[in-house]
């Protein structure tokens, strides 16, 4: 059938719906969309189920950090309970894409703040729409004393760097970002571990 087509006759409306369903997931054309809805009409109940579920679980167990604003299924998420994190040191990220990716160089030892996203007017966010409010109350409480702007190199995320940063210049709080081992207009979800490492041991301060 023409690839743009978005149902076939030859399949009935329950199949069509899942494959439309799958199809408007990123990065999942429609030929892969029908090999996985026949993946799951071809699989047994019980297995179906469980992948039914899975989404679910994602949808109504996931939420927000009371701490870090990340994702958590908890209050408080692992890495904000853990004992062994340096809670005097915060590192901002822009999304929890963006803290698992520096997680995965096994080198960090602090905590995080995940802003949800980053400043850009032209979009219609501003900095009311971050979580930047916590950040700063985080911060008013006393025991952090380094920030580490993690937000990514482009121009929004600079922009949001600077932005927090402005708000905090009475304090005595150092702040530092990652070093430029991360190319100007890239996204840290998407950098290896190598130039993340580089970037985290290299972190200067923000003048």
């Amino acid at each position: 059938m023409p690839e743009n087509n978005t149902t076939n006759p030859a399949y009935t409306k329950a199949l069509n719906n899942l494959i439309e369903k799958f199809a408007e997931l990123p990065g999942i054309g429609r030929k892969t969309a029908e090999r996985l809805a026949f993946h799951v009409l071809k699989s047994d109940k019980a297995e179906a189920m469980e992948l039914a579920r899975a989404v679910s679980d994602v949808k109504t167990k996931i939420k927000q950090c009371r701490v870090c604003c990340s994702y958590s299924e908890e209050d408080v998420c692992p890495i904000c309970q853990d004992p062994s994190r340096d809670k005097s040191t915060v590192c901002v990220v822009e999304q929890p894409k963006d803290l698992i990716s520096l997680e995965k160089t096994g080198i960090c030892k602090w905590t995080y703040h995940v802003l949800g996203g980053h400043i850009a007017p032209l979009e219609g966010i501003e900095p009311e729409d971050l979580t930047i409010d916590k950040l700063i109350s985080r911060i008013r409480q006393g025991k952090i004393r380094e920030l580490v702007m993690a937000t990514n190199p482009t121009v929004e995320g600079d922009a949001t760097s600077l932005y927090v940063t402005s708000l905090l210049r009475d304090s005595s709080i150092r702040i530092t970002r990652l070093a430029r081992g991360l190319p100007a207009g890239s996204s840290i979800e998407f950098s290896n571990n190598s130039i993340l490492s580089d970037a985290i041991l290299g972190r200067d301060e923000i003048e």
